[in-house]
């Protein structure tokens, strides 16, 4: 991989992963078009810019990190504990769901979710307005949507604000307890990456990691504040119409 590449890649990534348009998706047709090859050392490549992400995350809410804060937290392992099981006890069942077709079709229907969700909630006020005041209750309902993400194209932080939304939370908190979410599940994800690859590490082009690191972490940092900036005026409804529009064009560079 080479720097061009690395860039590109930690850009779409940093970009994607919290919006609710699966970065798993994009980074399919980045590398296609950019003719990154899905070896081992990219697989590496691709945990090195998760773990961006997830830094990104922590700088934006530092001031969460605090025993405040223990209850939020508290709520937010709750919700991580359906996906973290189900991941575990059937990862080898979820890799084999793994296709372009499969992440196509999760993406256009997930769109129409996000559509009928806005129209049936457009003249509806939500309760829950600030990510603290989710309760206990809420944030396992959150956790049980999310395991829908594990079908690969559905999108973590589209399945986490859907379940969000249709428990009375409103946008901008959903999106946030969207993000705090990904901190347990992309450092479990992560994880399991690491263990499985650490070792294809020793033949990868350092300056490269090096450069997608940062490219990805400034990238999510970007957009985790505009997404929020936006939700404050706007709904999701640009989403769904964008993951329709983008698993059309997955299909047709599979046929």
């Amino acid at each position: 991989m080479d720097i061009l590449q690395a860039i590109w890649l930690g850009l779409i990534e940093g970009a994607t992963e919290f919006l609710p348009i699966s970065s798993t998706g994009h980074l399919i047709v980045a590398s296609h078009w950019l003719g990154v090859e899905q070896n081992d050392g990219n697989k590496a490549f691709e945990v090195i810019i998760q773990l961006a992400a997830i830094l990104a995350v922590v700088a934006n809410y530092r001031e969460k990190f605090t025993l405040m804060h223990l209850d939020l937290w508290k709520k937010v392992v709750l919700a991580f504990i359906p996906i973290g099981l189900v991941g575990l006890l059937f990862h080898k069942q979820i890799k084999a769901m793994f296709t372009i077709e499969t992440v196509a079709t999760m993406f256009i229907v997930g769109g129409i979710i996000f559509l009928i969700v806005e129209y049936l909630h457009r003249d509806r006020g939500y309760p829950v307005k600030r990510v603290e005041d989710v309760s206990y209750r809420q944030a396992l309902w959150i956790g049980i949507a999310q395991v829908f993400a594990l079908v690969p194209g559905t999108s973590r932080a589209g399945a986490s604000i859907i379940g969000a939304l249709l428990v009375g939370v409103d946008r901008k908190a959903s999106a946030e307890f969207s993000f705090l979410l990904a901190l347990p599940v992309m450092m479990a994800a992560s994880g399991f990456d690491l263990l499985k690859h650490y070792q294809d590490f020793t033949g990868s082009n350092f300056l490269a990691l090096a450069v997608g690191f940062v490219v990805a972490f400034v990238s999510a940092w970007l957009v985790m504040r505009l997404f929020i900036s936006f939700l404050e005026h706007f709904t999701f409804v640009a989403f769904g119409i964008y993951r329709i529009l983008f698993g059309g064009l997955l299909f047709w560079l599979v046929l």
